[in-house]
C-alpha cells in the first residue's frame, strides 16, 4: 500500500511506485473516479494521440455506403435486441432476413 501526505494547498506527491505502475511522466494528467465502496480510483488520463493505431487490423468500412450499411445493421440489431426479438447469439445473422 502506498501513502501520500496532502499539503495545506491540497497537493499530494504520487509515490514513485504508483507513477511507474501507471506510466506517469511529469506534466501528465490523472483522473479520480469514485468507486462503489466509497473509495477513489486513480487513473492516468491519456492523450488522443494514445489512440493512434488502436483499430489496426480491424476490417473497417471504407466508403460512406459501407459505413451507412454498418450503422444501419447495428441500429437494427440494437432495436431488435431491445424488443426481445434478437439475442447476442443471433446478431451474427443478417437482421434483414427476419420477417417483420
Amino acid at each position: 500500500m502506498y501513502k501520500a501526505k496532502m499539503t495545506s494547498k491540497g497537493q499530494i506527491t504520487i509515490p514513485v511506485g504508483v507513477r511507474k505502475s501507471l506510466g506517469l511522466n511529469p506534466g501528465e494528467k490523472v483522473a479520480f473516479s469514485e468507486g462503489e465502496d466509497g473509495g477513489f480510483i486513480l487513473r492516468r488520463v491519456g492523450s488522443i494521440m494514445d489512440l493512434r493505431g488502436i483499430l489496426a487490423g480491424f476490417d473497417l468500412p471504407k466508403t460512406d455506403e459501407e459505413m451507412n450499411e454498418a450503422i444501419g445493421k447495428a441500429v437494427t440489431e440494437s432495436y431488435l435486441r431491445s424488443i426481445g426479438r434478437l439475442t447476442a447469439d443471433d446478431s451474427a445473422s443478417d437482421p434483414k432476413d427476419e420477417a417483420a
